[in-house]
């Protein structure tokens, strides 16, 4: 590919996906191409930690588009990994030498796995989950009647610790948190999800910092504050990080906290290089400050965001942040600003739902739902309309 691309898309996540998608929907013309260092169609990741874990899907469930869908919108798909961007010469160099020049080019390079800064969290084999790739490589391991130690009571942590009992697996929950997801949901929501998980027969260690992760005859010992817990394998689920180092590194882009700053339309410090999901912080019109989310939907609606930016069309984020998160049969809706709270509200439901919500400074930013739908639309509302606290 010779000439130069009207669009380039760094990343073969929702966001990048999304990003050209919504250029051609948008009326954007010439040469278009997406650069993927997993070397396949993007794909959906929420059901790796969930359905397909559990066996309920197959991989041919996860493909966004299908590959026909990359000849009909005239869209080049790169199997590759880029490594240096030159914004003044808008061009982009690969692994392996090859050179793109970009009218314009959108990064949505999304967020890696974190580790613990303690000693054995390196092990290759302590597993994390983020892509198709490391499902398989867990999967491999885990075998028949495998235990697994997941470290981490976030809702990614949450989402495995369960899909893995419904399988069969002896697991313990090893985290700092008091209560799974207690810094973000508060108290008594968190304590909803312990009983969830305490349901499905998942151990929990909680309150107890992770010291040391050590290679044992059979598997691994994790030993934390108060507690050591032993298993065949050890999976790590404590956060991401963003992968903006192409924007800073090689562009010279200020990054905030390891995210690219952009506008609500998109656009970086550098007209012509856009960002969008994981690896951004993005204005936000309705909250009317820069949001960092890590969310499917948000990653999908900044993409089609930029996209439409780089056709030449007027687009700006002003939407709500929030997903759906399946904890074993239970579903979890949760939409908010997600940068705090200082109050909360909790109600009870006769169907066995659950409604959350979450006040600062005087306003409603946030709602989490279990079984009450209508509690959720509204509560999106109320958040975007910025309504007081009652």
């Amino acid at each position: 590919m010779s000439d130069r691309l009207s669009l380039l898309v760094i990343g073969g996540g929702p966001a990048g996906l999304s990003a050209a998608r919504s250029y051609r929907e948008a009326g954007g013309q010439g040469p278009v191409a997406i650069v993927s260092d997993e070397h396949r169609m993007p794909y959906q990741r929420p059901p790796l930690t969930k359905e397909l874990l559990r066996g309920d899907c197959t991989e041919d469930d996860l493909p966004i588009e299908a590959e026909s869908w990359l000849s009909e919108q005239e869209i080049a798909l790169i199997s590759g990994r880029a490594v240096a961007l030159d914004a003044d010469a808008r061009r982009v160099v690969l692994s392996g030498g090859r050179e793109l020049e970009y009218c314009r080019c959108v990064l949505a390079t999304g967020a890696e796995p974190t580790r613990l800064p303690v000693q054995g969290a390196d092990d290759p084999a302590v597993r994390v989950l983020r892509t198709l790739d490391h499902l398989r490589e867990l999967q491999q391991r885990l075998g028949t009647g495998a235990s697994a130690i997941v470290i981490g009571s976030g809702f990614i942590g949450c989402e495995i610790a369960a899909s893995l009992r419904m399988r069969g697996h002896r697991v313990e929950l090893v985290s700092d948190e008091s209560a799974p997801n207690v810094a973000r949901l508060g108290g008594e929501a968190a304590a909803v999800l312990a009983g969830w998980l305490q349901e499905q027969g998942v151990v929990l260690k909680l309150g107890s910092a992770v010291e040391r992760i050590r290679r044992t005859t059979g598997g691994f010992e994790v030993t934390a504050d108060t507690a050591t817990v032993a298993g065949d394998l050890v999976i790590m689920a404590t956060g991401v990080a963003p992968r903006g180092e192409l924007a800073a590194t090689t562009a010279g882009i200020d990054l905030a906290d390891g995210a690219i700053s952009v506008s609500a339309d998109m656009r970086s410090a550098r007209a012509d290089v856009l960002a969008a999901g994981d690896v951004c912080r993005a204005e936000n019109l309705a909250a009317g400050r820069p949001l960092r989310v890590e969310h499917w939907g948000d990653a999908l609606t900044q993409g089609k965001i930029a996209g439409a930016t780089a056709a030449g069309r007027e687009a700006a984020w002003d939407q709500v942040p929030g997903f759906w998160s399946t904890i074993g049969s239970r579903t979890l809706k949760y939409a908010a600003w997600g940068d705090g709270f200082d109050q909360t509200r909790f109600e009870r439901h006769p169907n066995g739902g659950f409604t959350a919500w979450y006040g600062q400074e005087g306003r409603t930013v946030g709602v989490l739902t279990h079984e009450a739908d209508e509690d959720y639309e509204r509560g999106s509302e109320l958040i975007a309309r910025g309504e007081p606290w009652r």
